[in-house]
């Protein structure tokens, strides 16, 4: 299992204020404990044996808090401050400061209720929220926040939110280490697709690389009757229709997948991005977008024309979601619509994009290498769903990373091409893709069939430091 696909961990800060009930901080405490627990969350918090209620109102519980943080600092995903009564502005921050987890944290302010606002019941939580958020802002602790002012723990908004919430969470803890395996050299056509490795490390971005050679030798020491090979044979043969594949291509993509596979392993790689033309087909005969689908449809995303900042587009939308994502390119217009495209790849896409699909050859290299060289594409027309769409890019010129992202839908619309295709529609796309070009990203967007453009964005620009746009509709 992934770090990132663990059960989640959430430290728990639970606010209390003198002035203001003390029981309202114990019960309220006791009903996040349930909430969170009930939605398969593993909970840190103080006990009413450690402070009072089991909150934090003075330095010495705020301490107290953070060290148990501390400890468990490499397995805490996120923090939720709660607010059953107005809460310790100054403890609250304390706490955070203290523990100094670099994790997100979301801001939660139990309602009032009209009949029980007399001193012994009233919480005023909604003004205390307030001064939480002003404290964080003045220490310089980022924070998320709840869709509504106030939310009841056990409400549908705050499960919503918590859901929410969990996502950014997945993001944030699973682009912070990533490790990507780089595949051979970029296509000498395509310097879209350069990047600065250095400035992904300094944002906690791994990338290993491999010269196509090595796979290539190491596909040349493998017998065809390894267990491996022919583990991924039968594996490829259910995945997707082979129809008139001559078995010899499906042989070398086995043996190419059983490399790879094993290559990812070694080094302990979440995610991928490969030479997939032309040195593969001239000099191996196959292309290696059905071992490339595989790997996305099992949620280890896999990149073409080695963009190495695509395959990370593409897995901030898979965490966020948890289903598969692809790279495609912004490719054609569709007729005279200004806010239809035809999103398109020769093509890798995860099995999980299509409405149909079946394996074929590339159609574009083969006029060069010919057909015979060119089997392993899986191609069809994408299904119609929402979806959204991201890209990342190193600036190197300005020393960060940046960023688009937005939701959008894929269409019912009909479409005659080869490849794996189809229609996105997205509102106002002619300022997007002003935006694209003005600002000089690149051709490739990455796509996944939900909408989560709203989670990346707040882990991204809130906890991962990074300038994104977002294209709202």
């Amino acid at each position: 299992m992934a770090d990132s696909e663990r059960p989640a961990k959430l430290g728990l800060i639970i606010g209390n204020r003198g002035f203001f009930p003390a029981h309202l901080a114990s019960t309220g405490r006791q009903d996040m404990i349930r909430v969170l627990q009930t939605a398969g969350v593993e909970v840190i918090a103080l006990t009413p044996e450690e402070s009072q209620a089991g909150a934090v109102e003075t330095f010495q519980e705020a301490s107290r808090c953070a060290e148990l943080f501390r400890k468990h600092r490499d397995t805490i995903d996120g923090i939720i401050v709660s607010l059953p009564n107005f809460g310790d502005e100054r403890a609250i921050a304390d706490t955070l400061r203290l523990a100094a987890l670099p994790v997100p944290v979301l801001i939660q302010a139990t309602p009032d209720t009209p009949g029980k606002m007399t001193i012994s019941d009233r919480r005023d939580s909604f003004c205390g929220k307030m001064s939480a958020c002003n404290n964080l802002m003045q220490y310089g602790i980022p924070y998320s926040l709840t869709t509504l002012h106030t939310e009841a723990p056990g409400s549908d908004e705050f499960k919503k939110d918590l859901d929410w919430f969990l996502a950014v969470c997945r993001v944030v803890r699973g682009m912070r280490g990533l490790r990507v395996g780089s595949i051979g050299a970029r296509p000498a056509a395509f310097n879209t697709v350069r990047y600065s490795e250095k400035l992904l490390e300094a944002n906690g971005i791994s990338v290993v690389t491999v010269d196509l050679s090595e796979i290539l030798g190491r596909i040349q020491r493998m017998n065809a009757d390894d267990p491996a090979a022919q583990k991924k044979l039968a594996d490829i043969k259910s995945y997707v229709p082979t129809g008139d594949v001559p078995d010899s291509s499906l042989l070398k993509m086995a043996k190419l997948g059983a490399v790879i596979d094993g290559w990812m392993r070694e080094n302990e790689l979440h995610v991928s991005a490969v030479q997939c033309w032309t040195a593969l087909e001239e000099y191996f005969g196959v292309v290696p977008c059905t071992v490339m689908s595989m790997m996305s449809n099992n949620l280890m995303s896999s990149a073409c024309e080695v963009d190495i900042v695509g395959v990370v587009s593409m897995h901030a939308l898979r965490l966020a979601s948890g289903t598969p994502s692809a790279l495609l390119d912004w490719n054609n217009n569709y007729g005279e619509d200004p806010n239809k495209a035809v999103c398109f790849h020769c093509a890798n896409l995860p099995k999980h994009f299509f409405q149909d699909m079946k394996m074929d050859y590339q159609a574009i290299i083969a006029g060069t290498v010919g057909k015979l060289n060119t089997f392993g594409t899986v191609v069809g027309k994408v299904k119609a769903s929402p979806m959204s769409y991201a890209r990342f890019s190193t600036r190197d010129r300005e020393g960060k990373i940046r960023g688009y992202l937005g939701d959008a839908r894929f269409t019912d619309d009909p479409l005659m091409t080869f490849g794996g295709a189809g229609v996105v529609e997205i509102p106002r796309m002619q300022d997007l893709l002003r935006y694209i070009c003005e600002q000089g990203f690149e051709h490739h967007t990455a796509a996944n069939l939900a909408h989560t453009s709203a989670i990346v964005y707040e882990a991204a620009t809130k906890y991962l430091g990074w300038e994104v746009y977002w294209h709202k509709a």
